[in-house]
């Protein structure tokens, strides 16, 4: 299969918070389309939570776009300049308080959200054995997050039911629970 020959590229984003990309493509059938739009939004990295108690830590906050207050995992953009695991750090801290290292993250895989028309990928760590370590939120101006506990057998139920329904949480913990199945075989 042939990649797209990008002819031309025009930004045409409304705002630094969602930027917009006209593209004019060639398709391998030689045919020409000029009005082609991509959300090069850019990566994320999204954090499985477990305590030393074995449980999950889960954020809720609203999410505008949906006009919805939803459970999910704690996530964020990667920044310019930081790594993925350092932009997983970063967001456990500024979302839940909990600080820990890199050396205490898993990589889980990575996920494509809506490859058609954004190139973000989101990038899933399971960081273990957290502690809340008195340690406070750091929230974005746009974040009001409560913090969630629940037993790995509570989220799978979660999941189950439709109360975590965000593509990037669901697929993240489905992906804890094959890789890391002792998490949720302990009592």
């Amino acid at each position: 299969m042939k990649n797209w020959k990008i002819l031309n590229k025009t930004d045409v984003s409304p705002s630094h918070w969602f930027p917009v990309v006209k593209h004019t493509v060639e398709l391998p059938n030689g045919k020409i389309i000029d009005d082609y739009y991509v959300s090069p939004m850019g990566n994320v990295a999204i954090v499985v939570p477990i305590t030393s108690n074995n449980e999950f830590v889960l954020v809720k906050q609203y999410k505008h776009a949906l006009g919805e207050t939803l459970i999910e995992l704690p996530a964020g953009w990667q920044k310019n300049g930081a790594t993925l695991p350092e932009t997983a750090l970063a967001e456990l801290q500024e979302e839940t308080g909990i600080v820990t290292t890199a050396d205490n993250l898993f990589f889980l895989g990575k996920t494509a959200n809506n490859p058609t028309k954004t190139n973000h990928v989101t990038y899933g760590y399971l960081a273990r054995n957290l502690e809340f370590n008195n340690a406070r939120q750091n929230c974005d101006i746009t974040e009001d997050i409560e913090i969630i506990k629940a037993l790995p057998s509570e989220v799978l139920e979660m999941v189950k039911n439709g109360e975590i329904w965000v593509a990037d949480s669901v697929v993240n913990i489905i992906r804890t629970l094959f890789q890391f199945p002792d998490i949720f075989n302990r009592p």
